[in-house]
């Protein structure tokens, strides 16, 4: 029983990533749900400022009376869309601190591996069964998940490029953000195509003790790649 200690401390590992990799997962996804709306107002605000740039002031009579009132609006508009690029510098923050998170917890895991490499055997990293996958199938999915967080590059630079100088730019940003985010999710569905369902009761069952017994629960956590998308099913 000695032997396996080894290859229940890399399990150990992964039994406590994948929990946290579910719910960073959940974190991105609320917060790039929350830059939608955000980008729409930001939006509409450079809309406006284009149509008051636009507009002569002077040769509409009601608004003589009222000289700096394009000033006046352009200041407003401008500090309206201060707020919202605050709030979006406050996303992409978070979305930063997931990737940060991702990539140290699968860190973690594959030092842990690494030093129990000269003792676990090829053939227990590669044994899987009908309900358990093995670890060398999971190690390559932290790899994936991590890469895909790393990779995600172009909305992040979408978020950071912001600038009110480039009033045309703003106004096309939701339907940006739409087409690479679509474009993101494609590139991970055709970079690796799988669904993985990993069966909780299985993984913890491994990774208690080295004498326990199997005793099923009531969940399952599923990582679908194509949509990134990561849930608990009860």
């Amino acid at each position: 029983m000695t032997q396996d200690l080894p290859l229940l401390a890399v399990q150990e590992a992964l039994r406590k990533c994948f929990p946290v990799l579910e719910e960073q997962q959940g974190l991105w996804q609320s917060t790039l749900r929350d830059c939608q709306p955000l980008l729409a107002s930001l939006s509409n605000l450079a809309e406006q400022l284009q149509a008051a740039q636009n507009l002569r002031f002077e040769d509409v009579p009601s608004l003589r009376a009222f000289p700096d009132l394009k000033e006046r609006l352009k200041r407003k508009q401008l500090a309206a869309g201060d707020t919202v690029l605050d709030k979006l510098a406050e996303k992409l923050a978070t979305l930063l601190k997931v990737r940060d998170t991702v990539s140290s917890h699968v860190e973690r895991v594959f030092q842990i591996y690494e030093q129990h490499t000269d003792t676990v055997s090829i053939d227990a990293v590669l044994q899987r069964s009908v309900v358990s996958p093995s670890v060398a199938d999971m190690l390559e999915w932290l790899q994936d998940i991590e890469r895909h967080y790393r990779n995600s590059y172009p909305l992040k630079y979408l978020l950071s490029s912001i600038q009110w100088g480039e009033l045309a730019n703003i106004q096309s940003l939701p339907k940006a953000w739409d087409r690479i985010s679509k474009d993101e999710q494609q590139d991970l569905v055709q970079g690796t195509s799988f669904c993985l369902f990993l069966h909780v009761s299985s993984l913890s069952l491994w990774l208690t003790s080295v004498s326990t017994r199997e005793v099923p629960l009531p969940c399952l956590f599923v990582f679908y790649k194509s949509d990134v998308l990561c849930s608990l099913e009860r």
